[in-house]
């Protein structure tokens, strides 16, 4: 049997794969596990190497046939979707395979996981991309073909309210109301045509979250506990700081008004750094890195599973006088930083995760302190 853990180039290039990859004997044993299958299968190399593989994942999994498969076959195969959800490994373990023969040591395999959920957050955002164009679109036609027409509307509901009967104002104002209410809306879609650059320099994320909690705590949020753990060696973000105050100044406004009345109700601010993950920059080839991970959880009553797929599309909400914009437009803002926006929920546990850069300025070392103001509280 290889034990795992062994030297070599190999080795350090098998711990270096941001995947877990595991080797299986020809008695189902784990003879190998780079470190990614570690922290996978919550077990060290070593334990893993006295075990068979069946131990770790669920009763009749699919994995087990595709070993078989790909042994009797002497041919690698590729399933999508598998989901290794269990007691041992946790909840929401969907992964997409990869199992191919070891040709120099017959019925031995290697199994290659990828972890459905990196793989949908980039799914997501190439949609949040598609719906932000989409509502661009759509606020330029509006501006220049609804908000003109209204105007008029509006003046001629005026001047109607002069000459007609006292019973009959009460129409003439419901008009008036009604088109600043259109033309209310129009203005907060037009936010999304506006394509202007931004100025972009290394932000202290944690001063950002500050500011934030500051207002919250000022207003809409006075009546709910917030919580910060914060990293304090992050490094600087690359970003707009006024964006970035809008974007968590929204998130935290949803947390506060999903979380409600709730007499236990506490939202949390996160950051911590997540390295493995990289991205295409919108409208550029160059692949960017984003372990810079900052997140919002509340404890409200969750967001419905049948809406979660959909909830960074313009219009949709859960409101009862909601626009649907505030997250299509949180979406905007970190795609045009070239970063992800992603929601987790269930039963008393919702978080909104964004993924960005560090600043163009640092290199992307671990060892890199940043100034920062964030501790943890």
């Amino acid at each position: 049997m290889v034990q795992a853990g062994g030297g070599g180039l190999a080795m350090a290039v098998l711990n270096a794969i941001q995947h877990p990859v595991i080797m299986i004997d020809s008695d189902g044993h784990v003879a190998f596990a780079n470190w990614e299958a570690e922290a996978f299968f919550g077990a060290s190399a070593s334990h893993l190497a006295r075990h068979r593989i069946s131990t770790f994942i669920p009763f009749g999994s699919p994995l087990l046939a595709l070993i078989e498969q790909v042994r009797e076959r002497r041919a690698p195969v590729n399933e999508y979707r598998v989901d290794l959800s269990s007691p041992r490994l946790g909840q929401d373990k969907l992964v997409d395979l990869y199992v191919a023969p070891v040709l120099s040591q017959p019925g031995n395999v290697v199994v290659v996981l990828q972890e459905r959920s990196m793989a949908d957050k980039i799914d997501r955002q190439l949609t949040h991309r598609t719906a932000a164009r989409s509502v661009t679109g759509l606020a330029s036609m509006l501006a220049h073909e609804i908000k003109n027409p209204l105007s008029g509307i509006r003046g001629a509901a005026q001047l109607l309210e002069t000459s007609v009967p006292d019973e009959d104002r009460a129409l003439t104002r419901l008009i008036c109301d009604e088109t600043d209410r259109i033309v209310s809306l129009v203005d907060r879609m037009e936010v999304f045509s506006d394509e202007r650059p931004v100025d972009r320099v290394a932000i202290n994320i944690h001063s950002v979250l500050d500011h934030v909690k500051a207002i919250a705590k000022a207003g809409f949020a006075r009546h709910l506990r917030i919580v910060e753990n914060y990293d304090p060696s992050l490094p600087p973000v690359y970003a707009n700081r006024d964006q970035l105050v809008q974007v968590f100044l929204n998130l935290v406004k949803n947390a506060a008004e999903a979380i409600g009345d709730r007499p236990d109700g506490e939202i949390q601010l996160t950051t911590a750094y997540r390295p493995g993950i990289r991205l295409s920059v919108a409208g550029s080839r160059e692949k960017i890195s984003l372990p810079l991970e900052f997140c919002v959880h509340d404890n409200g009553p969750g967001v419905p599973a049948d809406l979660l797929p959909h909830l960074f599309d313009p219009f949709i909400t859960t409101k009862t006088n909601g626009s649907g914009l505030g997250l299509a437009l949180v979406a905007k803002i970190i795609d045009g930083h070239g970063g992800i926006v992603e929601c987790d929920s269930q039963a008393n546990r919702t978080t909104f995760r964004v993924l960005m850069p560090v600043s163009k300025d640092i290199a992307l070392d671990d060892s890199i302190p940043a100034n920062s103001t964030g501790s943890i509280r």
